[in-house]
């Protein structure tokens, strides 16, 4: 198992004729993020709650910290989940919620406050133990959820995509912070999301998901600047296509040129017209249409370009920024 904290082998899940999982394999090693991305009903949830026991397998183990916990209850794994409904007490303060695990630990009430006083300063909600959960916002229910998670140091957070509730820009801003806490503590965390930004923004590694099997499993800079499919180049970062000559390359937005054409243009040179032009994510995103059909989508930073709907232009790319993919444009 070398420096692995959980490791899953082969797993497989199906619901009445409905296959979820495929034979899923992943290693995490201490210390690591750990990201399941996908859309919905690609087997993010199951494989979750596999792990924390809430679900068997079909088939395939489990390995938490070298042991096999493939059969074991939840409460026998040293495993904590946070959801995205949060799942307070609504009759209980928060520290009463944070707290709560503890107690039934049977834990001394002087252990307990400590634990939750420590627990609440580290996701920065000193002096908020008495409130209710009617009283909190949703990114500060949200770190009264993670702190009742950490306060027992579990080998394992398993976290279900919990800032699915929240605004854009609080999302962007919790984002920040669960990596910080994540790195503080040292804790493993097994994260999912469909949100590529919140995969690519605080992973180790990402898991892309899709029909019940890993698409790709690699670093961030792995699944963004080799992309092995085409579902894997357009899903995270939202690639090119492109095929031609028998063969299929990706190429972010980013590396494409798209400029006016002249009255004559290179022999080979790729000729299109304008389809689209608009502000998104904060660059300005060019799309152009290629004679065959394909719309090859440029992103630049700036709010304006002289170019048009309609416009002949030139599309270009450095070749080096080209990276051959599995599959069509899909």
């Amino acid at each position: 198992m070398g420096n692995a904290l959980l490791e899953i082998n082969a797993l497989e899940k199906s619901f009445g004729e409905t296959r979820v999982l495929n034979g899923i394999s992943l290693t995490a090693e201490a210390g690591q993020f750990v990201t399941l991305l996908g859309a919905s009903g690609c087997g993010k949830t199951t494989t979750l709650r596999i792990i924390a026991g809430l679900e068997s397998p079909d088939s395939g183990t489990i390995f938490l910290d070298g042991t096999d916990v493939t059969r074991a209850e939840p409460n026998r794994r040293d495993v904590n989940t946070v959801f995205q409904s949060y799942a307070l007490f609504p009759h209980m303060t928060v520290e009463q919620n944070v707290g709560y695990g503890l107690k039934l630990k049977r834990k001394t009430k002087n252990e307990i406050k400590k634990a939750v006083t420590d627990a609440l300063a580290l996701v920065q909600l000193d002096g908020f133990e008495k409130r209710l959960p009617s009283e909190l916002s949703g990114g500060q229910s949200q770190r009264v959820a993670i702190a009742r998670a950490v306060i027992g140091n579990p080998k394992l957070l398993l976290l279900d995509e919990p800032l699915g509730a929240l605004d854009y820009q609080l999302r962007r801003a919790m984002q920040i912070e669960l990596k910080r806490l994540q790195q503080q503590l040292g804790i493993t965390f097994i994260y999912i999301t469909h949100d590529q930004e919140e995969a690519l923004n605080m992973s180790d590694v990402i898991a892309v998901m899709r029909g019940g099997r890993f698409e790709q499993l690699g670093t961030v800079s792995e699944i963004y600047d080799a992309p092995k499919t085409a579902y894997v180049a357009k899903f995270v970062g939202n690639a090119n296509i492109v095929t031609a000559n028998g063969a299929t390359v990706a190429v972010r937005s980013e590396y494409v040129n798209i400029e006016p054409a002249g009255g004559e243009t290179a022999s080979g040179a790729l000729v299109g017209t304008v389809s689209d032009k608009r502000f998104a994510g904060g660059q300005l995103r060019v799309s152009a249409t290629l004679p065959d059909g394909t719309e090859i989508t440029e992103s630049r930073h700036g709010i304006d370009s002289p170019l048009r709907v309609g416009d002949r232009v030139v599309v270009s790319w450095d070749a080096s920024r080209a990276v051959a993919v599995e599959g069509e444009n899909e």
